[in-house]
């Protein structure tokens, strides 16, 4: 079973620690890492999640073409599945603290 969170990867790998501005701080750009944020990691996994479903259609089509083998289409098929899950998983985190965020008393 795939964790979830393994489609973010790892979020400030560089070293970067997330301010409370929502940029990184300074201290991987210090080293000379380039420290990612929390926007550009979860577009990342937006972008190879969008990936994974092109290739299950991709792998599809050639299987109905009969360039594809049926166990490719199996494998390809199960990873985007998988992948869909993650993301879905995600982003009902992501709403989940929103709407726990303006709950909040101000």
């Amino acid at each position: 079973m795939i964790n979830p969170l393994s489609l973010i990867g790892s979020i400030g790998s560089a070293g970067g620690a997330i301010g409370p501005a929502g940029t990184a701080a300074n201290a991987a750009g210090a080293a000379g890492g380039i420290a990612e944020t929390f926007e550009s990691a979860l577009a990342n996994a937006a972008g190879k999640a969008s990936g994974s479903l092109d290739h299950a259609q991709a792998v599809s089509i050639k299987a109905l073409q009969g360039d594809a083998d049926t166990r490719e289409v199996v494998d390809a098929v199960m990873n985007a599945q998988e992948t869909l899950s993650a993301a879905i998983a995600i982003r009902d985190k992501i709403v989940a603290a929103y709407l726990d965020v303006s709950r909040m008393s101000i």
